[in-house]
C-alpha cells in the first residue's frame, strides 16, 4: 500500500479512574501531561470535576466510589461491586491502550487485574500503604498491574523486593505548591486582616469524615478561643453538599465562633493561616507543603480502628511524619482527639519557638525532595510502558 493512503493511526484510548478528590488531581495531572504528546488521545473512565474538564469522558460520577474505613465500605458493598464488575466488562469492550487505576486500590486493583487478564497494560498511580500493613498484598499487585507509580520515594523498595515494575514519580501538588507560599496575597483574597491570628480548621473533604470529626473541630475550636479571645478561623469546604453539611453541624452545635465557611479554597487557607487542624489525609501533605504547623486528628468506626490498629506496623499516620521517619507534626487519634488535648498542642503552634523554625526547616527539604515534576514524570512512564508493549513507536 502506498504509504500516502496508508490508515490514520488510531488515536490512544486511555482509560482511568480515581475514587476522590486527592486522585482526581492527580489523573487531571496526567491527562493535561499526556495531552502535551498526544492531543488526539481519547479519555474514559470515572473522575471528577478536574478530570472531566481536561477531557475525561466519566461513565459515572466519583462520589460513588469514595468511601472511607474498612467496616463503613460494607454497607456501600454491593453498589460498589456492580459499579466495577459492569466497568469491565464496558472496558474490555472498548478496548483501551492502558489502563491507569489512581488510589482507590480496594476498587482499581480488582479493575487491574481483570483487564490484564485480557492483555490490557494496567499502571496502578499511587501506592496502596503496603508498607505500613499487610506487606503480602505486593503479591496480588504484582498479578495486577505492569507498573506501579509511586508518590514518596521510602515506597519504591518494597515493590523492587517482589520484583514489580515500579517509578517515583513524585507529587504534583509538590510542584504545583510554591516554596515560599504568599501568606499576605492569600489574606487579602480571602479578605483575612494581616495581623489577624488565624487558624485553619480541615475536618476533611467526605461526608463521612465531617460527621466524625466536624463537631469535634469546632470544639476544639472553641476551646482555644476561650484561651486567645483574639483568634479567627477559616474552614475550606470541598464541596457545595460538604458546605451545607458544616453549616447544619454548626447550628445543630450552638457554637459560636468568628468562623468563615469557604467554598474550596484550601490553598489559599493553608497560605493565609498561622496554624491548621487537621484531618489526616492527603491534606496534610498540602499543610506541609505550605510549611504550615499542624495537629493532626482522626477518628473512624471503632471497629476498624481496633483492625487497623493490629495490622498496621509503622508508628504514624500522617504524611509529615511518614516521611520524615520521625514525629514532626503531633498526632491525636481516635479516644486520644479530644479539645482538652488538641487545643494545647495547637495553641502551642502559634509561639515562634526553635521547634517550631526547626519543622519548618524540615517541611522545606521534604518540599524539594517530592519536587519532580510528577505529571510529566508520571505521563513518560505510562508512555514507556506503551512503548514496551508495542502500543507505540
Amino acid at each position: 500500500m502506498n504509504a500516502d493512503h496508508a490508515p490514520a493511526a488510531r488515536p490512544l484510548r486511555i482509560a482511568l479512574v480515581a475514587g476522590e478528590a486527592s486522585g482526581d488531581t492527580l489523573g487531571a495531572g496526567l491527562i493535561q501531561a499526556l495531552k502535551i504528546s498526544h492531543p488526539d488521545a481519547v479519555f474514559i473512565g470515572i473522575g471528577g470535576p478536574r478530570m472531566i474538564a481536561e477531557g475525561l469522558q466519566s461513565r459515572v460520577p466519583m462520589e460513588r466510589l469514595s468511601v472511607m474505613g474498612l467496616v463503613e465500605v460494607l454497607g456501600r458493598l454491593r453498589e460498589l461491586l456492580r459499579i466495577r464488575k459492569e466497568l469491565v466488562a464496558w472496558l474490555i469492550e472498548q478496548k483501551p491502550d492502558v489502563f491507569i487505576g489512581i488510589d482507590a486500590p480496594d476498587f482499581t486493583l480488582g479493575v487491574e487485574r481483570k483487564l490484564r487478564e485480557v492483555g490490557i497494560a494496567t499502571v496502578h498511580y499511587v501506592s496502596p500503604s503496603v508498607w505500613a500493613w499487610r506487606e503480602k498484598r505486593v503479591l496480588g499487585i504484582q498479578k495486577s498491574t505492569d507498573l506501579m507509580l509511586t508518590l514518596f520515594p521510602f515506597e519504591e523498595e518494597v515493590y523492587r523486593k517482589h520484583q514489580v515494575a515500579v517509578r517515583c514519580v513524585g507529587h504534583t501538588l509538590a510542584d504545583e505548591i510554591p516554596l515560599q507560599p504568599d501568606r499576605e496575597a492569600a489574606r487579602a483574597t480571602l479578605g483575612i486582616a494581616q495581623d489577624a491570628q488565624l487558624l485553619a480548621l480541615m475536618p476533611g473533604s467526605r461526608n463521612g469524615e465531617l460527621r466524625k470529626l466536624g463537631l469535634l473541630f469546632l470544639q476544639t475550636a472553641s476551646w482555644c478561643l476561650q484561651r486567645e479571645p483574639q483568634l479567627r478561623f477559616v474552614m475550606p469546604c470541598a464541596s457545595e453538599d460538604r458546605k451545607q453539611q458544616m453549616q447544619a453541624i454548626i447550628a445543630e452545635s450552638g457554637i459560636d465562633l468568628p468562623l468563615i465557611l469557604l467554598d474550596g479554597q484550601a490553598h489559599q487557607a493553608l497560605a493565609a493561616c498561622d496554624a491548621v487542624l487537621i484531618a489526616s489525609g492527603t491534606a496534610t501533605l498540602e499543610a506541609m507543603l505550605f510549611k504550615r504547623p499542624m495537629v493532626v486528628a482522626y477518628r473512624m468506626a471503632g471497629l476498624t480502628f481496633k483492625i487497623l490498629k493490629r495490622l498496621v506496623k509503622v508508628g504514624h499516620v500522617s504524611l509529615p511524619n511518614l516521611l520524615a521517619k520521625r514525629e514532626v507534626v503531633p498526632e491525636f487519634l481516635q479516644d486520644d482527639a479530644t479539645p482538652e488535648a488538641m487545643g494545647p498542642a495547637l495553641l502551642k503552634l502559634l509561639a515562634p519557638t526553635p521547634e517550631r523554625a526547626e519543622t519548618q526547616e524540615i517541611f522545606m527539604c521534604l518540599h524539594e525532595m517530592l519536587r519532580r515534576n510528577a505529571d510529566e514524570a508520571a505521563a513518560e512512564a505510562v508512555l514507556d510502558l506503551l512503548r514496551q508493549k508495542g502500543k507505540l513507536q
